[in-house]
């Protein structure tokens, strides 16, 4: 059910004092760890900056998020979340996030009550469900359009599918 990522989610929070008195000070710091952790290094980073008393940050750049946005201003226990579910199930993760609009919670139900395998096709999947269903008669099962039983599966809203690769697709039921 897990598609593990290569790559390790990083943003890359920058000082604001320092920004606007045109320095650029920040650190990279690993999202894919405990939100107060993330915190504390931002704490240091922010002690670290040229200018004093700095307190304000902003996250400039990220990656290692599967293509999923991370905006400039966003919370930080929102960014562990995302960055350990991106990192625990890589590219179906984050197209899964893509899917539901970022929402986590969403997120991470659908896949847990939702998801039916990986599959070449969709169309796979169809011949497989059906099959296991019920005995399709040996000369009929040549008749058969499993393409046209997936298409109509997917335009009907029953199920849709997050591509992960060429030749790799997961399978979920829409609620």
């Amino acid at each position: 059910m897990t598609n593990v990522s290569d790559s390790n989610p990083r943003i890359y929070v920058a000082c604001l004092a320092a920004y606007n008195n045109g320095y650029l000070h920040g650190a990279w710091i690993d999202a894919d760890q405990d939100a107060d952790e993330i915190r504390d290094e931002i704490t240091a980073m922010l002690a670290r900056s040229p200018v004093e008393d700095a307190e304000e940050c902003a996250i400039h750049d990220y990656e290692g998020f599967e293509g999923v946005g991370i905006s400039e201003y966003a919370g930080i226990d929102g960014v562990a979340r995302m960055a350990a579910f991106i990192a625990k199930h890589g590219a179906l993760g984050a197209g899964l996030l893509e899917q539901v609009g970022g929402d986590m919670d969403q997120a991470e139900s659908t896949l847990e009550d939702c998801y039916h395998g990986q599959f070449a096709s969709l169309a796979d999947y169809m011949e497989e469900l059906t099959t296991e269903s019920i005995t399709i008669p040996e000369a009929l099962r040549y008749y058969v359009d499993w393409e046209a039983m997936a298409r109509d599966a997917e335009m009907g809203g029953d199920l849709f599918i997050i591509e992960t690769a060429h030749g790799e697709v997961h399978v979920f039921s829409n609620r």
